[in-house]
C-alpha cells in the first residue's frame, strides 16, 4: 500500500481559512450506497434516524501558541530574541513538551518571558522538541495562558493568516469541556446549540468521549509503504456510562456515528482492546486505521475533507474503500466544497 495511492490534486482556493456562519450552514456531502447527495449540515435532522447515536469528542483546545522573548546576559549587555512556542503535551512532572522556533537560539536553563504572569524555563532539548517548566500551574497557569495564548491553528491556515480573537470561538466546539487538545476535533465545529436541540427532538442520542487531539495529527507520512508509518499517541477516555450507552444503541439496531476521526479512533481502540466489543477505556492510543481495518463499532462517520497523503484520508479510505473515497473527493473538488479544518463536511455511510 503506497503513499501515492492517497494523493489528489486540490486547488489552493478550496482551502478554507475561516468557517462559514452560522456553523451549521456548511455544506455536507452525503455518500452512501445510493450515491452522492449535496446537502447542508442542518439536513442531519432528516438524514439521521431516531435511535442513532452521535459520538462527540468533548476535548477543549487550549490556546497553545505563545509568543515571547528569551533574554540573555552577554558581554555586550542584555539581549532579547523573539521566540514562538507551541505547547504539545503536559507531562506527569508538570513540565510541557513543546516546539520552539528558533530552538537553536535558546539554551537549557534559559527563560522565555510571555507576560508578567507567565514565564518558562527550558529544561531539555530532544529530537527537535523542548521541555518547558512554567512558573505557575493549575488555575493560575490556565488564567495566564488564556490571557496571552493564541489558538493553535493548523499549519495550512497559519501560513496564510495569524490566529486572532475570533478563532477562540471558531476553533472550539460548543460542548468543549475537558482541556488538553492542541488541535480541534474539526467535524464537531459544524454543530451549534440550535442544531443539537433539533437532533434531540428527532430522537438522535448523543454520547461524549474525550480524546485530546495532538499536533501530531498534522504530521506528514514520510514512508512510501504506509503500513510502516508510526502514529503519534493521544490520551483518551470512554467512561463506563458512555460505553454502556453505545453498546445499548448497537443492541437495539441504532447506528453509531462518531463525529470526527478522533472520536472514531477512540471507540475503535476501546473495542479492539475489548475483543471487538465497546468497553470503558482510559489511556493513550496510537491506533493507525488504513484499508483492511475491521471496524467493530462504527456504522457511519461525519468528518471534514482531509489533506492528501494524510493518515486521516487513509482512515476514511478504510471505511469507504479507496476507489469510493477517490470518487467522493473528486466530486467535492468539482463542486467546490471547502476543505480542511474550517471547511465543509461529509457524512460517510459504508455499504
Amino acid at each position: 500500500m503506497k503513499l501515492s495511492d492517497f494523493d489528489f490534486a486540490l486547488p489552493d482556493e478550496l482551502i478554507a481559512t475561516r468557517p462559514v456562519k452560522p456553523r451549521s450552514s456548511a455544506k455536507l456531502l452525503v455518500a452512501d450506497a445510493a450515491g452522492f447527495t449535496d446537502a447542508v449540515v442542518t439536513d442531519l435532522v432528516d438524514l439521521l434516524r431516531p435511535g442513532d447515536r452521535l459520538v462527540l469528542n468533548d476535548t477543549k483546545v487550549i490556546p497553545a501558541r505563545l509568543f515571547g522573548e528569551r533574554f540573555r546576559d552577554g558581554e555586550t549587555g542584555r539581549t532579547a530574541s523573539k521566540m514562538e512556542v507551541t505547547l504539545l503535551e503536559p507531562k506527569a512532572d508538570g513540565t510541557w513538551q513543546a516546539l520552539i522556533k528558533p530552538l537553536r537560539k535558546i539554551r537549557e536553563g534559559e527563560d522565555i518571558v510571555f507576560s508578567s504572569d507567565l514565564t518558562a524555563t527550558l529544561t531539555a532539548k530532544c529530537d527537535g522538541q523542548a521541555m518547558l517548566a512554567f512558573n505557575c500551574e493549575g488555575d493560575a497557569f490556565d488564567a495566564a495562558l488564556a490571557e496571552v495564548g493564541n489558538m493553535p491553528l493548523p499549519p495550512y491556515i497559519a501560513a496564510k493568516r495569524p490566529a486572532d480573537q475570533q478563532d477562540h470561538q471558531d476553533y472550539q466546539t460548543v460542548w468543549a469541556e475537558n482541556s488538553g487538545a492542541v488541535a480541534a476535533p474539526t467535524a464537531s465545529l459544524h454543530f451549534d446549540d440550535a442544531l443539537l436541540e433539533l437532533l434531540r427532538q428527532r430522537g438522535v442520542e448523543m454520547t461524549h468521549v474525550t480524546l485530546h487531539v495532538g499536533a501530531g495529527t498534522f504530521l506528514p507520512v514520510k514512508v512510501e509503504d504506509v503500513t510502516t508509518h508510526k502514529m503519534h499517541s493521544e490520551w483518551g477516555q470512554i467512561t463506563q456510562v458512555a460505553a454502556e450507552n453505545i453498546a445499548a444503541t448497537k443492541a437495539k439496531g441504532g447506528r453509531i456515528i462518531p463525529v470526527g476521526t478522533t472520536a472514531l479512533r477512540l471507540i475503535e481502540t476501546a473495542a479492539r482492546d475489548g475483543g471487538g466489543s465497546i468497553q470503558a477505556w482510559t489511556g493513550k492510543t496510537d491506533i493507525f486505521i488504513y484499508p483492511g481495518f475491521t471496524f467493530n463499532v462504527t456504522d457511519a462517520l461525519m468528518t471534514n475533507f482531509h489533506l492528501p497523503q494524510s493518515t486521516l484520508l487513509m482512515l476514511v479510505s478504510a471505511l469507504m474503500g479507496q476507489k469510493r473515497v477517490a470518487e467522493i473527493y473528486k466530486h467535492a473538488v468539482q463542486n467546490e466544497y471547502r476543505f480542511f479544518s474550517y471547511g465543509d463536511a461529509s457524512l460517510l455511510i459504508p455499504s
